[in-house]
């Protein structure tokens, strides 16, 4: 006896354990957990971290270069010099090959080397600075569309778990019905195909309330990888009361992302303009070697070491490129061109955008209010029809109309409920401010 209590309170504890260990989520909490944890934001982080380095690579350009190199010769053959043979006292206008070297050859050098003004790196700095905004502002549109994505499933999953709910209260309410009219069936009250009516309507509620489980069910998974949960684990939603405008902001919080990312590209463009006209100017740089060669002639046991060393300036300057730089410009004047009409179209459409989403809420807003009235009048028009067939004065397809209807208005509710949930959603991210 005493084994058995501990059995079945070892197994309550791992059930209440398990139940614990759900976490309670509200919209709040997903936002915040996809800002951590979900894979494209992460990636889009990854992209600013990825820029702060090339740019630090980029600077060590400025730094002085430092090279080796090392280099062993055998001469099989010593190379020769064809001179005059009047340089040794010989015979004038005629020649003489003259071999210099020895076989054995050992060189070492070292070079350093300080770029002193070099126009396209100045340029390359200043598009990375530029490109680090770029990079900001797209992750800030990524960070948009994965919390609409996260909003727009939790709000879909509220709306299934209400529709749950209302299903879930018709199927008791004509399973109650059904067994009424199984007893007036056995008192001979109602014939058996009126039961039959409403064994039907039985399984169709049924068979939504399953598909809508499965689609709960798949819409959760889709929400714990949105938000970096494992999908195996357990979480629960708070409920969302289906109340009007909570989501909206302040319009002083109104900001385009879109728009931000244009004006970035712009100033890339015009950077790539300022570019193209630096690439006219030279290139300076100091360069300095330290050379060591060790020659040896083992025959003659010749030995030695001859050091070499110098600095000086170089100046590489292009003067004739093919027209190349030419017709860059004219590229990036159109890219300009495109750019503007670019930035004067989105912002149109921005603007649109916020403004239709703002009349959907109204619209939706009143739409709730409405459906929320015709889902009492449709309640009470089924609850009195329910009472006037267990009375046996209205028969089963009158208290079907009225349950379809019921369902309707049911429906409607839900229905105006996600929309004014979208349009809410679809508003906040027109204006980047899904926080």
């Amino acid at each position: 006896m005493n084994l058995r209590s501990t059995c079945v309170q070892l197994l309550l504890t791992l059930c209440s354990t398990g139940v614990l260990k759900a976490q309670k989520l509200d919209l709040n909490a997903c936002l915040q957990m996809a800002d951590t944890a979900n894979i494209t934001l992460r990636n889009a982080q990854l992209d600013i971290e990825i820029n702060g380095k090339n740019r630090s690579a980029y600077l060590s350009a400025r730094l002085p270069q430092l090279t080796f190199s090392g280099d062993y010769k055998y001469n099989a053959i010593i190379p020769g010099q064809v001179v005059p043979a009047a340089f040794f006292g010989g015979t004038p206008g005629t020649f003489s090959t003259v071999q210099f070297g020895v076989p054995y050859n050992l060189s070492s050098t070292v070079q350093l080397t300080q770029i002193l003004f070099n126009p396209q790196l100045e340029y390359g700095l200043a598009a990375l600075r530029i490109n680090s905004e770029i990079v900001d502002i797209q992750e800030k549109l990524a960070t948009q569309d994965v919390k609409y994505q996260v909003a727009s499933t939790f709000f879909n999953l509220q709306a299934i778990k209400k529709q749950l709910i209302y299903v879930d209260g018709n199927i008791k309410n004509m399973n109650k019905l059904l067994l009424n009219m199984e007893s007036m069936v056995k008192q001979g009250l109602v014939i058996q195909t009126e039961l039959d009516k409403l064994t039907i309507s039985r399984l169709t509620l049924s068979n939504t309330a399953t598909s809508l489980k499965a689609t709960h069910d798949q819409l959760e998974t889709l929400l714990k990888i949105l938000i970096g949960v494992d999908p195996q684990s357990q979480v629960e939603l708070l409920a969302d009361e289906t109340v009007e405008q909570s989501l909206l902001v302040d319009n002083s919080a109104i900001t385009y992302p879109e728009i931000e990312l244009l004006t970035a590209q712009q100033k890339m463009n015009a950077e790539e303009h300022k570019g193209n006209n630096m690439a006219y100017l030279p290139s300076l740089s100091l360069y300095a070697a330290y050379n060591y060669n060790y020659n040896m002639k083992p025959e003659d046991d010749f030995r030695k070491g001859i050091e070499g060393a110098f600095i000086g300036l170089r100046v590489d300057w292009k003067l004739f490129d093919g027209l190349e730089k030419v017709h860059k410009q004219k590229v990036n004047v159109l890219n300009a061109e495109k750019l503007s009409n670019q930035k004067d179209l989105i912002n149109q459409q921005l603007e649109l955008k916020a403004a239709n989403a703002k009349r959907q809420i109204e619209v939706q807003t009143n739409s709730l209010a409405l459906a929320k009235e015709q889902l009492k009048l449709a309640q009470n028009i089924y609850d009195h029809s329910a009472a006037k067939l267990s009375l046996g004065t209205i028969s089963s397809n009158d208290l079907i109309t009225a349950d379809n209807g019921l369902q309707q208005a049911q429906t409607n509710v839900v229905a105006a409920y996600i929309q004014l949930r979208q349009a809410e959603v679809e508003y906040l991210r027109s204006i980047g401010s899904i926080k």
